[in-house]
């Protein structure tokens, strides 16, 4: 029953049963089967189809509700299982906005020095993608922003607080100024994070308030395309202060300067789904979060 609920899971998030297959590790014909015998069993037609995939019926729409439940308890309940008997054990599945990627390794390494028996699996994702796969079950955990955008029916625990600097070449006129403002990078060559990461609607916000508009020559989904155009001389970028200096380390030819201003600052934490009671290895990861939130300055 189990295994026919995440076939129907899977067929509803990928909206098409190849796909859905695929990353199943299954055949098609097996899947389709799959989803004809949950039908059967449940009495309810759960998908339109013909001649492909043609969405969730109303009762299929419900059902997925259900579904999700009930595969979250049965690993709940079998990780439950597990720990009792051989302690906390698994791999843990993080979903990591990219600006967060350094604060995940940090978080991952903690947890895994005191879990020696937990792996990870680190993927870098959008805020939007990553709220998606917690409700997919995709995810266990993300690291993601906690107060700029609605989050919806999920668990947080606060972690660190994100603020704003620009990276520029030691050439340029900014790498003269001890610290610049939003102001100051009009007109500049500025290299910036694709739209669809919050990181770059949050700078949108703050290049408003200034009075700019911003046009970015380059965009791209990775800090280090962004860092590794600065590299050239030709190009300014904003990123988090914590992500500039792990960037930048080692490199004579880049310069960090703080953007004065309003608050600028985001919470980011972790995201986890909404629901009593977490498993054994998601309540550690919390409370490890907890404990990394208080030893930062």
């Amino acid at each position: 029953m189990i295994k026919k609920l995440e076939m129907f899971i899977a067929v509803a998030r990928e909206a098409h049963f190849g796909r859905a297959a695929e990353s199943l590790g299954l055949t098609q014909p097996t899947l389709s089967t799959g989803i004809k015998q949950l039908e059967e069993m449940l009495g309810v037609q759960l998908i339109f189809r013909g001649s492909r995939y043609g969405g969730l019926t109303p009762e299929g729409q419900r059902a997925l509700v259900w579904a999700r439940q009930l595969v979250s308890d049965m690993r709940t309940f079998r990780q439950e299982m597990r720990t009792a008997r051989h302690g906390l054990s698994g791999i843990v599945r993080l979903a990591v906005i990219p600006t967060a990627l350094t604060w995940a390794a940090r978080l991952s390494a903690r947890f895994t020095r005191a879990h020696p028996n937990i792996r990870f699996t680190i993927l870098s994702r959008t805020s939007v993608e990553i709220l998606s796969m917690l409700e997919n079950l995709e995810a266990d955990a993300g690291l993601s922003y906690l107060d700029n955008e609605p989050l919806g029916r999920i668990t947080t625990e606060p972690l660190y607080r994100e603020r704003y600097t620009v990276v520029a070449h030691r050439d340029s006129d900014l790498a003269l100024q001890d610290k610049v403002e939003w102001a100051d990078l009009a007109g500049e060559r500025l290299c910036l994070l694709t739209p669809n990461m919050q990181n770059r609607r949050i700078i949108n916000e703050f290049f408003m308030e200034a009075g700019i508009a911003p046009e970015a020559q380059v965009e791209s989904n990775s800090t280090v395309v962004l860092v590794a155009h600065v590299l050239t001389g030709d190009w300014i970028t904003v990123l988090p202060d914590d992500m500039a200096r792990f960037l930048c380390g080692g490199k004579p030819e880049l310069v960090i300067r703080e953007i004065e201003g309003a608050v600028m600052d985001h919470a980011v934490g972790l995201v986890a789904p909404h629901r009593e009671p977490h498993t054994p290895v998601l309540k550690a990861l919390i409370a490890e979060t907890r404990a990394l939130a208080n030893t930062t300055p």
